[in-house]
């Protein structure tokens, strides 16, 4: 919620809150900038941190498409999606513009997709949330206000159609289809570069 631009709506609550009371945050990652901001809200804090390099991909099966150009991703992603068995998959785009770009091509090509990104309404964006935990909808394309903190069970591929800026977020991403002690079927990175 820090990184995501609530930090005026969560001082405004702790300022109503009693001195003596507890607070906990907890969170698969803790930016520098993030750790700064809960000195505000924590006296003494205990922090458990886990080193970056203890962040792994075990268990998830990493699968590298090089598409040479950016125009050539799309066709590559319909192919892909046209020859593997999907319980529930998810493909990530760096901006909210790529998110609306690719779901309207998706659904202009005959596929079933949903989308979700920052722009969206909150009421919205938890209906399709909904939607997809329920099943209704199998393929969510979004940002990565999705990388972090939510879990799907039937998650079975991940796609970044762009490549995340750092190798955390890519862990965030891909994670997504490793939750819950499973084993993951596919995790595919469609990029035009090295």
């Amino acid at each position: 919620m820090l990184s995501r631009g609530f930090k005026d709506q969560i001082y405004d609550v702790y300022r109503y809150l009693p001195p003596e009371l507890q607070v906990v945050l907890i969170s698969a990652t803790l930016p520098h900038d993030i750790l700064e901001i809960t000195s505000k809200f924590m006296t003494d804090p205990v922090r458990i941190l886990v080193k970056r390099d203890e962040l792994t991909l075990e268990g998830i099966k990493q699968f590298f498409v090089a598409v040479e150009k950016e125009e050539w991703k799309f066709d590559t992603l319909c192919d892909l999606y046209d020859t593997l068995t999907i319980t529930q998959a998810v493909i990530f785009c760096n901006t909210k513009r790529k998110v609306d770009w690719l779901t309207e091509r998706m659904r202009t090509n005959n596929f079933t997709v949903s989308a979700m990104h920052g722009d969206m309404p909150q009421k919205e964006r938890d209906a399709i949330m909904s939607e997809f935990r329920g099943g209704t909808t199998r393929v969510l394309i979004t940002t990565d206000v999705w990388a972090r903190g939510l879990d799907v069970q039937q998650v079975s591929l991940v796609i970044n159609y762009d490549l995340p800026n750092n190798r955390e977020l890519y862990i965030h991403r891909i994670g997504r289809s490793g939750r819950f002690g499973r084993k993951v079927k596919f995790s595919l990175l469609l990029h035009n570069s090295s």
